[in-house]
């Protein structure tokens, strides 16, 4: 079997697939997680593919049968809904070097281990239409965070606010909010930061923008918020970390790749507005 969670493998697996199995991707991504739990039989009838080649993808994934592949979901889908008690409840007796060099040489393992794993399961599609969506200066952009990720959506926000126009925060009250997400229409790219336990809010405001025609997206973690089912891009990171709570730290490494390549899409276009900001600040005793 290969080392992600199955969303990632199938994303990463597309391009490899027969038309059919693409088909039986199409309609697991879809409605992930809810539709690996269908039998063989439904699957295969909202794939319009056979039975036998759902059993075929199932076997691409490294699965001897589709019991193994359902056992490997729940398995995954126990991981998803963790919440910071939980994972402190199950490391609290591990043994370790509590020492701060031990602490120290874990966290360095661990991170440096989570950010290249990040970078090398990032569909290289996936950040290339990220990019070129965040820089379209036809697009007016809106993102959102949640309880912790609202920072990261805040620093992202800012970055795209000295390289281009039309870039909001979400505001948190609810008047502003509604009036918002009212203007939401085909030329709106909604960004989300979204990871376990998700919140339902979140998923929300992700099918109101794909039903207005605007395009998602989606930062989340390698089991998928499922902000996801909406979404035009999904970029996964990992978050493993020394304490019980997940990391961002992949996450901002993403984040920072997104940025580099928005710096060489926009171009000169971007250099000057941000000569013109950081004229504006100046003259306004703003730096």
């Amino acid at each position: 079997m290969t080392s992600g969670t199955l969303a990632d493998d199938i994303r990463l697996k597309l391009g490899t697939l027969s038309p059919a199995e693409r088909k039986v991707a199409r309609v697991l991504l879809a409605a992930y997680p809810a539709a690996g739990f269908e039998t063989v039989a439904t699957i295969a009838e909202r794939a319009a593919v056979s039975a036998p080649t759902v059993l075929r993808f199932v076997a691409r994934l490294g699965y001897s049968g589709f019991p193994e592949f359902q056992a490997a979901l729940r398995a995954e889908l126990d991981q998803r809904n963790a919440s910071p008690l939980s994972l402190y409840e199950e490391t609290e007796d591990a043994p370790g070097d509590d020492s701060a060099a031990g602490l120290m040489a874990r966290s360095s393992r661990m991170f440096t281990t989570a950010v290249a794993q990040t970078m090398a399961e990032t569909p290289p599609h996936d950040l290339e239409r990220a990019i070129a969506l965040l820089s379209d200066r036809k697009r007016r952009i809106t993102l959102v965070g949640g309880r912790f990720t609202h920072l990261l959506a805040q620093y992202l926000g800012l970055h795209l606010m000295q390289l281009r126009d039309d870039v909001h925060i979400l505001p948190d009250r609810d008047v502003e909010r509604a009036a918002a997400l009212a203007r939401l229409g085909r030329r709106d790219v909604l960004v989300v930061l979204d990871y376990r336990r998700y919140e339902s809010d979140k998923t929300a405001l992700a099918q109101l923008a794909q039903e207005r025609g605007g395009k998602v997206v989606v930062f989340t973690d390698t089991w998928l918020s499922p902000t996801s089912t909406h979404a035009e891009v999904v970029l996964p990171s990992q978050v493993t970390t020394p304490s019980p709570y997940d990391s961002l730290v992949p996450t901002l490494a993403v984040i920072e790749t997104v940025v580099a390549g928005l710096i060489t899409a926009l171009g000169d276009e971007a250099h000057e507005h941000m000569r013109h900001t950081e004229d504006i600040a100046r003259r306004t005793g703003l730096v």
